[in-house]
């Protein structure tokens, strides 16, 4: 969590309003492997990121409420009871989701102010939008006294997403960002909601994000394109989901499903039971067989559910060219965003080097590379 993130609201807060707010930090999150399982009822496998959002909140005494991102240099003032979502793409989505939501529970939270800033970067798929949502639901159960549970706080950000942003996310990102615990990975079961932390020793190795910087507009579209073809696969076999299927079950079906559904049905069973390997894999301290379910997982990814793009697959492969390099994969819903790496940490400034100056010539454009380290989730700071 950086210092100066903290100290950037506060500061801001203080100059707006005049008073000491209380101060949250809500994390980003990566996900090491489990891709597209999350809303098969499936496993993942996420950590909170020493990357996320900084809010300050305090009550108001004005009869009215404002929000100020100042990232984006942009404040919004609303009453509580005239909230209703704004047009597509509106930050102000996200607080006015996580109020609605709160307040659908009969909660009475009273007139607030809130001012918050990221360092998260964009379109990297690490969700700072989850991180945003649990932010101003945790600072107001903080300041209101409202006694909700980590577990309520979360349906209560993924309610505003799907609501007030229009996105049908699982729960993974709002709950990796919640709970996530230092130096561990949560294996978490989609189904139950519960998860098991794996303190991962990466030895003498790290992970390290290269962004792509680019977002094919295929992004929302293909995901729920994908999420019916898994239901419609699930009512197929009579099962509540994916989760719940085998390969031989899948083969059942195999002359009633298109063959792209049946490799998209296929990758999403065998992804389930790589979270499981992996599990295994960092209990043992083996990385080099995580390194190797992360590179199937990209294959997975790009050739069977087909939501990866060139930049991507670029990056992954010069990954495979690296003996430093145990395994990378896209991260996230695809089409864009970032790749993850498990490296050597005395090689990771090279690889960085050699893989940004070989994107670069190919693409003619710049990725960005991100060290990360897993982290608390959302907490407030004294």
């Amino acid at each position: 969590m950086s210092a100066t993130l903290i100290k950037d609201v506060k500061s801001k807060f203080l100059d707006t309003f005049g008073e000491e707010p209380l101060l949250v930090f809500s994390p980003g999150r990566i996900n090491i492997i489990g891709e597209h399982t999350d809303y098969n009822d499936g496993f993942v496998f996420p950590a909170a990121v020493d990357k996320g959002i900084a809010a300050a909140i305090q009550k108001s005494d004005t009869g009215s409420c404002c929000a100020y991102a100042v990232d984006k240099e942009s404040k919004v003032e609303f009453e509580l009871d005239k909230i209703k979502p704004q047009h597509e793409g509106a930050w102000v989505n996200y607080v006015f989701g996580v109020v609605a939501e709160i307040q659908n529970r009969n909660k009475v939270i009273g007139d607030f102010n809130i001012v918050f800033k990221g360092d998260i970067p964009g379109g990297a798929g690490m969700s700072s939008s989850a991180a945003l949502e649990n932010s101003v639901v945790f600072g107001l159960n903080e300041l209101f006294e409202l006694g909700l549970s980590k577990h309520e706080m979360i349906l209560i950000s993924q309610k505003a997403e799907h609501n007030y942003v229009g996105v049908k996310c699982g729960i993974m990102d709002q709950y990796a960002s919640m709970f996530g615990i230092k130096n561990n990975a949560l294996h978490l079961d989609c189904r139950t909601v519960e998860s098991k932390p794996y303190e991962i020793d990466f030895k003498d190795h790290q992970l390290m994000l290269i962004n792509t910087n680019v977002k094919h507009s295929l992004s929302d579209s293909a995901y729920n394109d994908r999420r019916s073809a898994c239901e419609s696969i699930s009512e197929l076999l009579g099962v509540k989901a994916l989760r719940d299927a085998t390969e031989a079950d899948l083969e059942t079906i195999i002359d009633k499903v298109t063959p792209a559904n049946y490799q998209k049905a296929l990758y999403v069973i065998q992804e389930n039971a790589r979270t499981l390997k992996a599990a295994k894999a960092i209990e043992d301290g083996d990385l080099e067989t995580l390194g190797k379910l992360i590179y199937q997982s990209h294959d997975g990814l790009s050739n069977q559910y087909k939501v990866s793009c060139d930049e991507l697959d670029f990056l992954v492969e010069q990954a495979k060219k690296n003996k430093h390099v145990l395994g990378a994969r896209m991260m996230g819903g695809g089409f864009g965003g970032c790749t993850i790496n498990l490296v050597a940490k005395n090689e990771a400034k090279a690889f960085a080097e050699t893989a940004s100056k070989a994107y670069l010539k190919k693409f003619d454009k710049e990725c960005s590379v991100y060290f990360i380290e897993l982290s608390q989730g959302t907490h407030v700071v004294k």
